[in-house]
């Protein structure tokens, strides 16, 4: 069958009455055979042949809609908008029959798990989720053309038996920032110069979306609209097989999983990586046929579950990556010889064939596989010595509600308690706990969710090692040996609408609580629309009629007397109804415990003007993150400020400067005396991980650090063979393991934080040594800081009982300096308040450094 579709997948057009001739499309299709002449070729629909020119996103969609406006055998589905709204879009294709059908076929798998012999399998394609990997998007296009048009029996099996989803584009807006780069900056005449600027992209790159997110890490913390949407549909269809098509360095070859048989994730079946051993034989076989470079079980893993190629394997399906030497341009010099987009095309073109075959030949298989996947749950469940998870936030719904919503996009039903269950350390209260069993059909992706794994069979990771979510949540998570006891609701959580009572009348001031993740939002948005407002930087209580109320230091007070505006009530009763956080109207200045309404502990807030340095030498990826976190969490318009321009920007236009990881060596001359003069007038910079050690270096920031040498010398080499080098450097990395800090509760920095263990996720070596000055440190490592994912004890060692984050006085202003990213990849809401309260309360705190 495989050979038999190749021979078909590799065809040229008949010059007949009947048919028509398209003789560009030799290169993909060298033998002859026919097809339907209704349906649209390629060239005629984008003008160019594929391979000639990059695709532009418009360009794909329009050929999809114009091949699903031809043929019966194709569906085209909008799924969403991207952020730049441009469409996303899966191609359905399979036989009339099947089509005709479809929603009760995928309802029927939605529901009942055992598919019959003669039921049609599910293959997902996936295409480019990376925008800059191009040759998967372009390929998209000929797969799609030959289902719909080739006329032979080898496609009509295909059609028959399988429904195949194509996603020709999963990142819409990070593939069309690529192809406007490459096409601008092309040759008349192709230049396979790696150093031409064709191949040399500008900051950021297209592999990332419009918030500069890896998409292809977003699978399960589900921050970006593309990725909310895809997941979505891939729940719909629950496809048995996701191709998940890449592109890596230029100077490798083709590769396909199976990856490191060593890194598999153990809660992968066996059953799943025999079938991606089977499927491999047919990948082998169609390069094969072309004589292609290609290999499989190195240098890629299934261990995290956040990737197109791994998210499946935890969800009944068999993930499958694919990835092409890339030639970024048109061509590109590499190892192998001169790699042209045309070429790495063909190569996803005859794999997107071999998998489907693969699929075709071994559909019962996959069906088998799907079923005894979850079958066996309950069972798997029976023996585990705990029945579930209990999760509890009394403070902030928000957050909570945040997380409920999560589990609920991967299909995880979570129980409300409708009595307070009284634990061994801590009582669960109604309205803000819920119980998760384990035995759901998502069983294995609850445990991945939930589990705290420290140990582990390889130490070395394509991608973090922790990702356990209630801990990036900062929501409390324990396990419940038996459910007998609780008393829960019969139905699982569901997203409803949030109502909060509005103030009618004016009066003497209002508050509101800083501890909702949306606070910083709705503060933001009255401090820009001229309502005046302070932070009470001690705590309070006052007599609210017959009942006495207190406020901690943190709460928003918004005092009558203040205010300008003669329609401010209006203003700040539409800014609630739109956050749904909660106003307690107070009626007099005068507490009864702690400072009044007038006293000088409440401090002025002012509107936030924040710029951020950016360009090459800066994380995208980071800057993404903190760009998302203010923008499209908090509302602040951030200004992403290129290295370059920095010498003609007047720095007292911002109030806060926002520096990522990074190794900044691209500054101007003068940015370092530009700053010191701005920070000392009276600015914050706030910074993380590499952009510390610039702010040490240039005196700006009091922080020593752990050296490259100091932490070598952690590690005893003078026995290692050259075989252990891959495993040292394993060792002496950090990344991507979530850890313990204790956090000082009294500064302003952490208001809105109850407990003084916090966990952080760090991914970076940057180590600042515990500081010998007072008051100076915000958070700290504990002394056994290891909370899940993989630190050697060396480094666990050397973290321990150091600064996390730090904060002092430069002049007039502040500098806040923290080791890791607060905002990791947008799901780490139990540390990005930290960054809000860098913004808001920096002038709320004052720590000198200077000798006393």
């Amino acid at each position: 069958m495989l050979l038999n579709l190749i021979k078909a997948l590799l065809l040229t057009w008949l010059v007949s009455s009947a048919f028509v001739q398209a003789e560009p499309l030799e290169y993909f299709f060298p033998e002859n055979g026919t097809y339907r002449s209704t349906i649209p070729t390629p060239e005629s629909v984008l003008g160019f042949n594929v391979g000639d020119r990059h695709v532009r996103h418009d360009q794909l969609i329009s050929y999809f809609q114009q091949l699903a406006a031809a043929s019966d055998n194709v569906v085209l589905k909008e799924i969403g908008l991207s952020n730049e709204h441009r469409k996303q879009v899966i191609a359905t294709i399979s036989s009339v029959k099947n089509l005709e059908n479809l929603e009760q076929i995928l309802a029927d798998r939605r529901t009942n798990t055992k598919q019959e012999e003669g039921a049609p399998a599910v293959i997902w394609l996936g295409y480019s989720i990376h925008g800059n990997e191009i040759s998967g998007a372009n390929a998209s296009i000929l797969v799609a053309y030959q289902l719909a048009a080739a006329i032979n029996n080898d496609i009509n099996r295909l059609l028959d038996n399988l429904i195949i989803v194509i996603e020709p584009s999963m990142n819409p807006d990070g593939m069309d920032r690529f192809t406007t780069y490459a096409n601008g900056n092309r040759n008349k005449s192709y230049n396979n110069d790696p150093n031409h600027r064709e191949h040399q992209f500008q900051w950021p790159s297209g592999r990332t979306n419009h918030y500069m997110f890896d998409l292809n890490r977003d699978w399960l913390p589900l921050t970006q609209i593309e990725s909310r949407n895809r997941v979505r549909n891939f729940h719909h269809y629950k496809p048995n097989v996701l191709a998940d098509f890449h592109e890596m360095g230029k100077d490798s070859s083709y590769f396909f999983q199976p990856g490191v048989p060593s890194r598999n994730n153990p809660l992968t079946p066996a059953k799943n990586i025999e079938l991606t051993e089977l499927f491999a034989n047919y990948h082998a076989k169609a390069l094969d046929s072309d004589n292609r470079l290609y290999y499989s079980k190195e240098g890629f893993d299934d261990f995290y579950y956040g990737k197109g190629s791994t998210y499946p394997d935890i969800n009944g399906s068999v993930g499958i990556l694919f990835e092409q030497a890339s030639s970024r341009g048109y061509v590109q010099h590499s190892d192998n010889g001169d790699v042209t987009l045309a070429f790495g095309v063909k190569n996803h073109l005859l794999t997107s064939f071999s998998t489907l075959t693969a699929a075709l030949e071994n559909k019962q298989k996959l069906h088998q596989f799907r079923h005894d996947f979850y079958a066996g749950i309950n069972k798997l469940a029976g023996k585990e010595d705990y029945a579930g998870y209990l999760i509890n936030e009394d403070h902030d719904s928000q957050r909570l509600r945040d997380f409920l919503t999560l589990l609920d996009r991967h299909q995880i039903e979570s129980y409300p308690l409708t009595k307070t269950y009284r634990g061994e350390h801590q009582n669960y209260d109604q309205g803000s706990s819920y119980f998760i069993p384990l035995k759901q059909q998502q069983y294995r992706l609850i445990k991945t969710i939930f589990e705290r794994v420290t140990t582990f069979k390889d130490n070395t990771f394509y991608d973090v090692s922790g990702w356990t979510l209630p801990l990036a949540y900062n929501i409390k998570s324990v396990r419940v040996e038996t459910s007998r006891g609780l008393s829960v609701s019969t139905s699982p959580w569901q997203p409803t609408g949030i109502a909060v009572a509005s103030p009618t009348t004016a009066a003497y001031a209002y508050a509101f609580s800083w501890d909702n993740y949306n606070a910083p939002k709705m503060l933001n948005t009255l401090l820009n629309q001229g309502i005046v407002a302070k932070v009470a930087t001690k705590g309070f209580s006052l007599n609210q009629g017959e009942q006495q109320q207190g406020f901690a230091a943190g709460s928003i007070v918004i005092p009558q007397g203040l205010q300008t505006s003669s329609n401010w009530l209006e203003t700040l009763t539409n800014i609630q109804k739109d956050n749904a956080i909660e106003l307690v109207a107070i009626n007099t200045g005068l507490s009864i415990k702690g400072v009044d309404i007038g006293s000088p502990s409440l401090r002025p807030l002012k509107p936030i003007k924040a710029m951020m340095i950016a360009g090459h030498g800066v994380s995208q990826y980071e800057a993404g993150h903190m760009l998302y976190y203010l923008d499209d969490t908090l509302g602040i318009p951030l200004s992403v400020i290129d290295t370059f321009r920095l010498s003609t920007v007047d720095f007292s236009a911002y109030t806060h400067i926002i520096m990522v990881d990074g190794e900044y060596k691209n500054m101007p001359d003068g940015t370092s005396k530009k700053l010191k003069t701005w920070i000392e007038a009276g600015g914050t910079i706030y910074a993380q991980k590499g952009a510390t050690r610039y702010l040490a270096a240039r005196n700006l920031l009091n922080a020593s650090f752990t050296s490259k040498n100091e932490i070598n010398r952690l590690f005893n080499s003078a026995n290692l063979t050259y075989e252990n080098k891959a495993d040292l450097a394993a060792q002496k990395r950090i990344a991507g393991t979530i850890f313990s800090t204790n956090i000082d509760l009294s500064h302003p920095l952490t208001y809105g934080y109850h407990d003084k263990k916090l966990p952080v996720f760090k991914n970076s070596t940057v180590i600042i040594e515990q500081p010998s000055k007072p008051f100076v440190t915000v958070a700290r490592y504990d002394s056994e800081p290891l909370l899940s994912g993989y630190a050697a004890p060396e480094m666990t060692d050397k973290v321990a009982g150091n600064a996390a984050i730090i904060a002092h006085n430069v002049g007039n202003g502040r500098v806040i300096a923290s080791t890791n990213n607060l905002v990791f990849r947008g799901y780490w809401q139990g540390t990005s308040k930290i960054v809000a309260n860098a913004l808001f309360f920096s002038k709320a705190f004052s720590v000198s450094t200077e000798d006393q």
